[in-house]
């Protein structure tokens, strides 16, 4: 029976083989890393604006449907409009706890509003959204936009009988 010995000539011949590139396991690890990396390098490169929009956009909508539940509950008509200073609800019955009233200004202070309404409608008046006492109102939407860079905007708006929601909006 023959043995492997060191300076054998068939010890070289597999040394030699083994050596000779990398494997197909060794190569797919290598294509994994580079592929995690690049993905986590274009999360890490989003732009921050637009992703602060949206951010914005969420919260308005949770603070449009929580000012919608609260005036159907106390039956007063609740309308939300644009402040130099952020945004306002008007109508609100006042409450016991100061930690229930709505917020009035934005996390982002870049950040500005308008009202989509029809000219006509609001025609030497500041526009409003109304947002209720009835389970039902008119279609509304509300632009979000970076006053720094006004091109990036989240649209956000309900059709009067589901949640407000943020929409896509085309460039």
């Amino acid at each position: 029976m023959q043995t492997s010995v060191a300076g054998s000539p068939e010890l070289s011949r597999w040394r030699r083989r083994s050596s000779a590139g990398f494997t197909l396991l060794e190569l797919l690890v290598v294509l994994a890393i580079v592929a995690m990396a690049s993905a986590g390098i274009g999360f890490a490169m989003r732009d921050g604006t637009q992703t602060r929009l949206e951010r914005e956009a969420q919260r308005l909508s949770a603070l449009f449907e929580s000012a919608r539940s609260r005036s159907q509950v106390s039956g007063v008509p609740v309308r939300w409009q644009v402040t130099p200073q952020g945004f306002a609800f008007t109508g609100l019955p006042p409450s016991a706890l100061p930690e229930d009233d709505l917020p009035q200004t934005w996390l982002d202070t870049d950040t500005s509003a308008a009202i989509d309404a029809p000219v006509l409608a609001n025609a030497g008046r500041l526009a409003t959204l109304l947002l209720g006492p009835e389970p039902i109102i008119e279609p509304q939407v509300v632009t979000l936009f970076s006053s720094s860079e006004p091109a990036k905007a989240v649209r956000l708006a309900t059709d009067g009988v589901r949640p407000f929601a943020v929409r896509a909006t085309s460039p």
